[in-house]
């Protein structure tokens, strides 16, 4: 008889891990016990040698569905007490608090068969959920994963979902969110002053309604509100539109179920399995020329934001609604996802005609993830519900608790401590107060969940980013310690995480904006790298942003500037050009006086701005209403059959691009121009790789989110038989930043 101790660390709390053991050592004839404590899970083992051995087998090679081992930790233990059965036992505390937090996942097919069985009691139940899916996260407050610890704290159990709950044989085993219709949250329906309509099922009923005849309506998720209405009514959209100040901006879609989105958009076969995954993300795809869905859902692109219901509310509604619908996030612009019916009422009160809302709190609030398939893999854009909070074991203790709280845009922070790295759901952009509160929330929140108080603070060099003004109080209020990284360098270090490489690479960090070492915006760099230093040895020729943050919102200042960069005022007055037609000749003129004298012209270096320049220059976007806009417009225009390229020079280490900026001129045809821009930027990257042979390559930053290029350049690198990388599970964006931070102290 042998006696074998297993402490198992990694998302294995709120996952059906402990019943997923019982009956594991059951089938295995074996004694013993399994329980969490809040580093993770404890199992000990008693019996024969081979029986042991094949339970770890199969607790290695086949864990429980949402489970993610990230370390196993087998030891032989003497013991004076003989079990005489296996047993679950009570959570234990510890003094070091470690174990995952496991994201929120969709409805399992077996709620869904619940939820549509008349002869069960869950029968039409909104909130049905068991140990494979439902709210995690968004519900929790600290760890261990126990019901008193979650928003479902205040629901007592009946007697038949206590049963399941005690039953380690049942999928509902300590599945804590657990509840019926007699016991557990309510549904209500709200019109916008709050008075109530009905409740339960007729609210479900009463609310398809509403949005069958034309009306705006917000409706409680997992992780916050949407607002929602059919996205076949053109009126309610441009409505929705005109009421949420979002005038050109994608909406996502949500559909009934994946035949029923085929009908909208087409699908390739990764696509396909990505939308149907436990994590149910948007995702982006192409969409079909359909008169069915209304214009306004997503103007002037050939792309679409789909995504399949995830709760069983959604589900529900759907037997009510015959078309789709938008649901996009319940917010103010700048502003977190919205996650009580309160600040609903105060802050879109005057958007929605209804609200529909459950008395189960969202304690942490938590958006939908947005992703794409590149290279038929999934891409992750937006990390959160179903993928965040993400866990990346590093290869090395930290010496340090450290905290890295991104950058300004697409916020995230990230944790680390002994050998864990969590990085958080998406936070968002930092431009109102709402979101640096919640910013806060979100660092009190992982402090919480992990007992953590940071002695390292690792923030962006930008001076006037929220959070480096927020780090440099904090470590100087506290006396921390207070780390930089330059935000490309960190793009860099954010992929290398990803693929945990420790060597030498050529990256090429293309984005939008970040701060340069030299006091300039950079965004257009090739760095040689590693974990501890970096050389910029080439980057984009600087260019002016006239206006500043304002030619950001208006490509056609950028184009305007590269035209003073190539030609003379006189040339560019007669040239024949879409950008130079949108402004007359007195503006024209200020804005020669603007780029020749800097007056608010900072110097940028960014291929993010360049994508917006091409854009006024190729006629298709002059202004732009949302990031990354100008890069959707070019990319639908691309045309794979053609191989011509823009010509370029490096020049001192800059990538000069006026021979290209004068042949657009010229071609004056957007399908051209957006092709050979795209294929001039490709030639780049290769070109630059070939002359560097022995060095793995690096692909970052918010650029690469265009799948055109990304797919493009990664085709040509793997027929060179280069070795490239790029992030795929952290973001590429400015939302995996905090990772990169982090990496840089390894």
């Amino acid at each position: 008889m042998t006696s074998t101790s297993i402490k198992v660390q990694g998302i294995v709390q709120g996952v059906g891990f402990r019943p997923y053991v019982y009956n594991l050592a059951l089938q295995y004839n074996l004694k013993g016990y399994v329980n969490n404590d809040d580093r993770g899970v404890n199992i000990l083992l008693q019996g024969f040698e081979e029986d042991i051995n094949a339970f770890l087998k199969e607790l290695e090679t086949n864990p429980p569905i949402l489970a993610k081992i990230d370390s196993l930790d087998v030891t032989q233990t003497q013991t004076e007490t003989f079990y005489k059965t296996f047993e679950i036992i009570q959570s234990e505390q510890s003094n070091s608090k470690s174990t995952i937090i496991s994201p929120d996942i969709a409805v399992c097919d077996d709620c869904i068969d619940d939820i549509h069985n008349s002869d069960n009691f869950r029968f039409k139940y909104a909130l049905t959920n068991c140990t494979n899916c439902g709210p995690r996260y968004s519900i929790i407050k600290t760890v261990p994963y126990d019901r008193v610890n979650t928003s479902m704290n205040k629901f007592i159990m009946c007697e038949a979902c206590g049963n399941e709950y005690i039953d380690p044989s049942n999928r509902r085993y300590h599945a804590q969110p657990v509840s019926c219709e007699t016991c557990g949250p309510k549904i209500i329906l709200l019109d916008n002053e709050d008075n109530e309509v009905c409740h339960d099922l007729c609210a479900i009923e009463q609310i398809a309604t509403y949005i069958k005849a034309g009306n705006i309506v917000a409706i409680k998720g997992m992780g916050g509100f949407h607002i929602i209405c059919d996205a076949t009514n053109e009126h309610s959209v441009d409505e929705l539109r005109i009421r949420k100040n979002r005038p050109d901006k994608p909406f996502a879609i949500m559909f009934k179920d994946i035949n029923n989105l085929k009908e909208y958009a087409k699908l390739t076969h990764a696509e396909e399995e990505i939308i149907l995954s436990k994590e149910k993300p948007i995702t982006l795809v192409k969409r079909i020329k359909t008169p069915k869905l209304a214009r306004n859902v997503a103007p002037n692109i050939d792309r679409i934001g789909v995504f399949l219901p995830y709760t069983p509310l959604h589900i529900i509604l759907f037997e009510y609604l015959d078309n789709p619908i938008v649901a996009t996030s319940a917010n103010l612009s700048n502003e977190p996802i919205i996650r009580s019916k309160d600040e609903l009422m105060d802050k879109l009160g005057n958007v929605v005609d209804y609200v529909l809302d459950f008395n189960r709190d969202i304690i942490n609030a938590c958006d939908d993830s947005v992703v794409q398939s590149i290279n038929d893999e999934i891409f992750v854009m937006r990390n959160a519900r179903g993928f965040a909070p993400t866990s990346i074991k590093l290869p090395k203790k930290v010496n340090k608790k450290i905290l890295a709280i991104g950058a300004n845009q697409k916020n995230t922070i990230a944790l680390a401590f002994e050998d864990n790295l969590i990085l958080s759901p998406h936070v968002g952009d930092l431009n109102s107060i709402s979101s640096m509160d919640y910013f806060k929330r979100t660092i009190e929140t992982f402090k919480r969940f992990y007992d953590f108080e940071p002695e390292v603070i690792i923030c962006d060099k930008h001076p006037n980013y929220e959070t480096t003004k927020w780090a440099t109080y904090e470590c100087s209020q506290k006396h921390l310690e207070l780390v930089q990284v330059q935000h490309h360098y960190a793009h860099v270090l954010a992929t290398m995480a990803e693929h945990n490489l420790d060597e030498k690479v050529l990256a090429f960090a293309f984005d939008g904006t970040g701060f340069g070492d030299d006091g300039k915006i950079w965004g257009g760099e090739v760095f040689i790298a590693d974990k501890n230093e970096y050389e910029r040895i080439y980057s984009l020729d600087y260019f002016k942003l006239l206006g500043s943050e304002k030619a950001v919102r208006e490509p056609k200042r950028v184009a305007l500037s590269l035209l003073f960069d190539t030609y003379s005022f006189e040339e560019v007055l007669s040239l024949d050009c879409p950008t130079v037609h949108h402004f007359n000749d007195s503006e024209l003129k200020v804005m020669h006086t603007v780029w020749e004298r800097e007056l608010n012209a900072p110097y940028s270096s960014s291929i993010g701005r360049l994508f917006d320049a091409v854009a006024s220059l190729a006629g298709i976007a002059h202004e732009q209403s949302y990031e990354g806009e100008t890069g959707l417009k070019l990319e639908q225009l691309y045309d794979w059959h053609r191989a011509q390229a823009y010509e370029y020079e490096i020049v001192d280490g800059r990538i000069d691009i006026k021979k290209a900026i004068r042949a657009m001129v010229e071609d004056n045809e957007s399908s051209v121009i957006a092709t050979k821009f795209i294929n001039m930027l490709s030639n780049i990257i290769v070109d630059i790789s070939l002359q560097h042979e022995s060095l793995p390559i690096i692909l970052t930053g918010g650029v690469f989110q265009n799948k055109t290029l990304l797919e493009l350049t990664s085709k040509r690198l793997e027929v060179l038989e280069k070795r490239y990388y790029y992030s795929s599970k952290v973001p590429i964006n400015d939302a995996g930043i905090a990772v990169g931070q982090i990496y840089s102290q390894l």
